[in-house]
């Protein structure tokens, strides 16, 4: 089933991101190697949006820059009106922290910590008061349905539960957009069923932007838009689906 952009979006349907002529190269030896080639893109506000593409397609350089972890050749890149690659150095880094939150296949939790610990480390890091991280770390732990696991380290966890903690953490700052790399790669059908329900539930309660790279059909086909990259570029933005899932949307409200 299609799940409809949450009703943030529709109330608001400005973009969030936008790229214009965004490119990137490589140099190995004499060679230059093209991996992204003039990309235009918008993606409004609370839009839930995937990326499918082949092995090498350049999606995840893709992603990367759109987080700010890489800079591109050339291109802009605009995200809530900010051209993030005029900032440098700790504004960038400040930028990002505010503004967008990751996930990855692997959750990259610190196996020492406890899973509120985890979740709670980014908000300190920001300078966040104690009372308040660990106040907002456990709602977010509730949120995703770990109220009963906030002591038990990553080690103790199921793949699932992992991922969940790693979403919460990515919460944290209440970034406007949400990034995630195959975030139910590492699962088994039930568990990233879950993972994949609990995405598009937290896109619909917080309107969030959401944007998942995926190599699952099934997942891809549950977003209201989805982009196809094929060589560096992207072929086929998706947007007939997305105006048919607004207009399920909107008949569903009638």
């Amino acid at each position: 089933m299609r799940y409809a952009m949450s009703e943030h979006a529709r109330a608001d349907s400005g973009p969030l991101i936008r790229i214009e002529c965004l490119t990137k190269a490589f140099v190995m030896g004499n060679k230059r190697i093209e991996v992204l080639r003039g990309i235009d893109l918008e993606i409004g506000r609370g839009e839930i949006v995937s990326l499918v593409g082949a092995s090498g397609a350049g999606k995840s350089t893709f992603l990367h820059i759109l987080g700010t972890l890489e800079s591109p050749s050339g291109g802009l890149v605009e995200i809530d009106g900010q051209d993030v690659f005029s900032l440098t150095g700790s504004r960038l880094a400040e930028f990002r922290n505010r503004t967008i939150g990751f996930v990855f296949q692997f959750h990259h939790l610190l196996p020492e910590f406890t899973a509120l610990e985890n979740v709670m480390m980014p908000a300190l890091i920001k300078r966040l008061a104690p009372g308040d991280a660990r106040e907002r770390s456990r709602a977010l732990l509730s949120e995703v349905g770990l109220e009963q696991r906030l002591g038990h380290k990553p080690g103790e966890l199921s793949g699932g539960e992992q991922q969940r903690v790693a979403l919460a953490r990515a919460l944290v700052l209440e970034p406007r957009l949400l990034l995630a790399d195959e975030p139910t790669g590492n699962l088994d059908g039930a568990k990233g069923g879950e993972v994949e329900d609990l995405l598009l539930q937290l896109n619909e309660r917080r309107g969030i932007t959401l944007l998942v790279v995926t190599h699952n059909p099934e997942l891809a086909g549950r977003m209201p838009r989805e982009l196809k990259m094929i060589d560096g570029r992207i072929a086929d933005d998706g947007q007939g689906r997305a105006a048919e899932a607004a207009a399920d949307a909107a008949v569903t409200a009638e």
